[in-house]
C-alpha cells in the first residue's frame, strides 16, 4: 500500500461527492489514517465513519487560524504525526468582474487562499520536526485559463494565488524534506456541479476535451495519492494538470 502508516489531513473533505472525500477514501484504501476536516454542517465525523474504523472527523474552519491550529493539534494527539495535508477546501461563485463585491472577494479568497496558508502553517511545524511531509494544494484549471464554467474572476484569482503560495512554500521547506505541490482539476462532476449541467451540455463540453469526458472525483484523488506517496519523492513545486487534456500547453 502506498500510504501505509501515514497520517493524512484533508480539508473540506466531508462532502460525499466531493474531491476531498474521494481523496480520503482512496488514501484510506492505501493504508493511511485519515483526518477529515470540514464545517459542522458537513458533519465530518460522519464522513470519517464512512471510511471505516480508525479515522477522524473534525470540525474546523480553514479561514480561522486558531481553528486550524486546534485541528492540527487534535490530529497529533490522536495519531502522533501528520505526514500529508491536502488543502482541498474551497468555494466558488459564478459572477462577472463588475458584479464582484468586497464581501464576495473576501469570502472566496478567504477559503481557498487564506485557508491554504493557515492550514499549511498549522501542520508545517510537525512535518519539519519529522523531517518529511507532503502538502497537496487543490487549485483549478480556472487559474490557468482565466475563468471556468462555475467560478468568477475572484475564484480564478484565488486559485492562481494557491499556485504561487504552493511554489513559494516548496522553495522554503524543501530543505526540511517537505514537498509542496498543486493539482489543477478541470471540470469534475462533484457536489458543486450537481444539477447545474444538462446532459446535452455535458456532452458539448466533453467534445472539447481530448479524453472525451468530464472528470471524476477519483481522477483527482488518484493524483493526490501519487503526490502524497513516495512515488513522487522528487517532485516539489509542480502543478499537475488533471483535466483530460482540456488545457494542453
Amino acid at each position: 500500500m502506498l500510504l501505509k502508516d501515514k497520517v493524512a489531513v484533508i480539508t473540506g473533505g466531508a462532502g460525499p461527492n466531493g474531491l476531498g472525500f474521494a481523496t480520503a477514501r482512496m488514501m484510506a484504501a492505501q493504508g493511511a489514517k485519515v483526518a477529515i476536516l470540514d464545517l459542522a454542517r458537513a458533519e465530518p465525523a460522519g464522513a470519517a465513519e464512512r471510511l471505516g474504523a480508525g479515522h477522524l472527523g473534525l470540525v474546523a474552519d480553514v479561514t480561522d487560524k486558531a481553528s486550524c491550529e486546534a485541528a492540527a493539534a487534535a490530529v497529533l494527539r490522536a495519531f502522533g504525526r501528520i505526514d500529508v495535508l491536502v488543502n482541498n477546501a474551497g468555494i466558488t461563485q459564478p459572477v462577472k468582474t463588475l458584479d464582484i463585491t468586497g464581501a464576495d472577494y473576501d469570502r472566496v479568497l478567504d477559503v481557498s487562499l487564506r485557508g491554504t496558508l493557515y492550514m499549511s502553517q498549522a501542520v508545517l511545524p510537525a512535518m519539519r520536526d519529522a523531517g518529511s511531509g507532503s502538502i497537496v494544494c487543490i487549485s483549478s484549471v480556472s487559474a490557468q485559463r482565466g475563468g471556468g464554467i462555475f467560478g468568477g474572476p475572484h475564484y480564478s484569482a484565488a486559485k492562481a494565488g494557491v499556485l504561487g503560495l504552493a511554489r513559494a512554500m516548496a522553495r522554503e521547506f524543501g530543505i526540511a524534506g517537505i514537498r509542496v505541490n498543486s493539482i489543477t482539476p478541470g471540470l469534475v462532476e462533484t457536489d458543486i456541479t450537481q444539477g447545474k449541467l444538462t446532459e446535452s451540455k455535458k456532452a458539448e463540453i466533453a467534445e472539447t476535451i481530448p479524453l472525451a469526458r468530464l472528470g471524476r472525483a477519483d481522477d483527482v484523488a488518484g493524483a493526490c495519492v501519487f503526490l502524497a506517496s513516495e512515488l513522487s519523492a522528487y517532485c516539489t513545486g509542480i502543478t499537475l494538470d488533471v483535466n483530460g487534456g482540456m488545457l494542453i500547453h
